[in-house]
């Protein structure tokens, strides 16, 4: 074990005085990662200069932000959302080769064990909202149809809570459901048209965001994981490109590739052979590719 350096505290060497006293960390990365951390919140500090009572107020933030965190719901994990590092980490540990459906944020409402439905059944079990047709093909980067892709799907209901959020109000598992894609890697189901809604703002973020001149919500979208053996999950959305909050999404999940486009079908023979029993339906075609594992 290396002897430690004298911790003789000052101004202009602060970071390295703090660091210094990690060269015995057990872990090589954690050394390295906190001696990151401890030098860029060194640089923060001298460059804010803040207060001691704002220090303060910085300390009963992030104690704020943890008693707001139980089995349901992550504080922490918000934050990180609105302040973009959710995705950035996302973006550093999902790059994919050019053409490559592109992930997104998990999001906090993703639960396991959704039942698996036979392709073309209808997910929204509260009957609110527009009917919805959701379809396309799965394929690998160079154009190969792929079969057997388990797809996990997941949205909001036509009031923006997901079912975890309203039990006793939404029916188990509304709007959630496993597919696989058959023949020519083609899937479909059917759902509702998503609405945008906002994240919980009732907390130390919501009132962050507030204090920033920042609004809380999330533009419309469906939840997406796909996998497949040999092939590298996606985790993703598919957007309302027409949503008033697609441009600046609070958690800045969206990207450009994940515009959807959702068209209009008010066709009596197409409404009967869908089976919905209203005057139109929204019609959505999306197409995912997925990369080989590395």
């Amino acid at each position: 074990m290396a002897s430690l350096p004298r911790a003789y505290f000052n101004e202009e060497s602060s970071a390295d005085v703090v660091a210094g006293q990690n060269v015995n960390a057990k872990d090589a990365r954690l050394r390295a990662i906190m001696d990151s951390i401890i030098r860029h919140l060194h640089a923060c500090i001298k460059d804010v200069e803040p207060t001691p009572q704002e220090w303060l107020q910085a300390i009963q933030f992030l104690t704020e932000t943890g008693h707001m965190c139980d089995d349901w719901r992550q504080e922490f994990i918000l934050l990180s959302d609105v302040l973009g590092v959710s995705m950035l980490v996302d973006a550093i540990n999902a790059r994919r080769p050019k053409g490559a459906t592109e992930n997104t944020v998990l999001g906090p409402f993703h639960i396991d064990a959704a039942p698996e439905y036979p392709m073309g059944t209808n997910i929204c079990l509260d009957a609110k909202g527009d009917d919805l047709v959701v379809h396309g093909c799965v394929r690998s980067i160079d154009g190969r149809p792929l079969t057997d892709v388990k797809m996990d799907v997941w949205q909001a209901n036509d009031d923006g809570f997901y079912d975890i959020q309203q039990k006793g109000i939404q029916p188990a598992f509304n709007l959630r459901g496993v597919f696989r894609t058959g023949e020519e890697g083609h899937y479909w189901f059917k759902a509702v048209r998503p609405k945008h809604y906002a994240i919980p703002d009732d907390g130390p973020v919501g009132r962050l965001l507030e204090n920033l001149g920042r609004h809380p919500w999330r533009p419309a979208h469906l939840h997406f994981i796909l996998s497949k053996e040999g092939y590298e999950t996606v985790t993703t959305h598919i957007f309302d490109p027409d949503d008033p909050y697609i441009g600046n999404d609070a958690v800045f999940g969206v990207k450009e590739s994940l515009l959807g486009h959702f068209q209009k079908i008010d066709a009596e023979d197409k409404r009967v052979d869908m089976g919905f029993d209203g005057t139109f339906y929204w019609d959505l075609e999306f197409d995912f590719r997925m990369a080989p594992q590395k």
